[in-house]
């Protein structure tokens, strides 16, 4: 991979391992999507529409039809994300979210753009899914005396984890395709996609009205947060995979879960921190496999 492209993926990690850490502390729901969506409508309009202006109106219909499937795939995946954070810890909902995701889209991605791991990249693949398992499960889930709202909690974490990357696979496809092929801005298409994204909020929210206000004043904080780093962290991994192949950047961005090992035990105080990052060591070796290096 070339430097550039590594460097744009490590520091999209930092940041989204910062946001999920603001969404986990936020306890969003339908209100916290929406909020957040005009938030990024509104923050990142002047650039958008600056690269966009003349591209936008001469766009093909897939370019729109990718918006669109974009839009409702992470409206599915902040739903379904911020749902297993509701019910279990940052460290299973996102490890687990964070290795299925880019596991499958790599897979998918040699099918669909014809690009290829190597015995390298493989086992770069193996390592990060020992890593998710390390994380995720952990000693006490096995344990016949342990807690058992703690494991019917950590479960939960990793069926809702597990279905948050789905959906991130999914996205990661629509999206890889829109920059790659149809080689459409990844800051314009990821905005045009959160513009339709508060159109697929606005039933929830209107069903709910009366608790967007108080939600808001409740979570401002994070929802700047998200508004801010989540397009800024996509954004540039989209800009990664205009200059490297999809089927590595996406394992690559797992080099998030080392910082969110971190914050998850020293933040968010959840147990389990050196079991845990010993797996993201295996995940961190995972990475390195799969950049090359």
């Amino acid at each position: 991979m070339p430097a550039l492209s590594i460097g744009l993926v490590l520091t999209a990690a930092l940041l989204h391992a910062i946001w999920n850490l603001g969404a986990k502390k936020a306890r969003g729901d339908h209100h916290f999507v929406m909020s957040s969506a005009i938030g990024v409508s509104l923050l990142w309009a002047p650039p958008a529409l600056y690269m966009g202006w003349q591209q936008i109106p001469h766009w093909p219909a897939w370019a729109w039809i990718c918006a669109v499937a974009s839009a409702a795939l992470h409206m599915l995946y902040f739903s379904t994300l911020l749902k297993g954070y509701r019910v279990s810890d940052l460290n299973v909902v996102y490890p687990v979210a964070r290795g299925s995701g880019p596991l499958t889209s790599s897979l998918a991605a040699t099918l669909l753009f014809g690009e290829h791991l190597g015995p390298l990249g493989l086992l770069g693949l193996v390592s990060i899914v020992a890593g998710i398992v390390l994380i995720a499960t952990g000693p006490a889930m096995w344990r016949a005396d342990g807690d058992a709202t703690a494991r019917e909690r950590r479960v939960k974490g990793i069926w809702w984890g597990a279905a948050t990357g789905l959906t991130i696979s999914a996205y990661t496809l629509v999206d890889g395709y829109a920059v790659k092929v149809l080689a459409i801005s990844p800051l314009v298409i990821d905005w045009v996609g959160n513009t339709f994204r508060i159109l697929f909020a606005a039933p929830a929210v209107l069903r709910d009205h009366s608790g967007f206000v108080p939600a808001l004043r409740r979570q401002w904080p994070y929802v700047l947060m998200m508004a801010v780093l989540s397009p800024a962290a996509y954004v540039l991994v989209l800009y990664a995979m205009t200059l490297a192949p999809v089927s590595r950047v996406a394992p690559m961005r797992e080099i998030s879960m080392l910082i969110a090992a971190l914050l998850g035990g020293q933040l968010l105080k959840e147990g389990e921190r050196h079991w845990r990052l010993i797996g993201a060591g295996f995940i961190a070796c995972g990475v390195i496999a799969l950049a090359g290096l």
